[in-house]
């Protein structure tokens, strides 16, 4: 089990992942709207970057509610690395052209 900071999640978790502390106290999924909290009386609202977060350890993880998200995740992946791949070629047009 790979365990990120709040930092590193944040880079890393894909639409429909959930992400649990390591005392299993907080759960968060990654949704089109952000980050928002998965269960408890949050439920549902979105997760404010607060300081006691960034001193806890998450774990991604995938369940049931993830695979709603598959084909939506499938299609901001492919717009993600357009527009990587548009950014890339602006980047190298103008090197030519210098």
């Amino acid at each position: 089990m790979m365990w990120h900071t709040l930092a590193q999640l944040l880079a890393v978790i894909q639409l429909g992942q959930k992400a649990r502390t390591m005392d299993g106290m907080r759960i968060v999924i990654r949704t089109t709207a952000g980050l928002v909290w998965a269960e408890g009386r949050l439920q549902g609202q979105p997760v404010p970057l607060q300081e006691h977060l960034f001193s806890d350890l998450w774990t991604i993880f995938e369940d049931d509610d993830s695979l709603v998200w598959l084909a939506e995740r499938q299609q901001h992946t492919e717009r993600t690395l357009e527009m990587l791949e548009n950014q890339y070629l602006e980047w190298r047009a103008e090197r030519i052209t210098e």
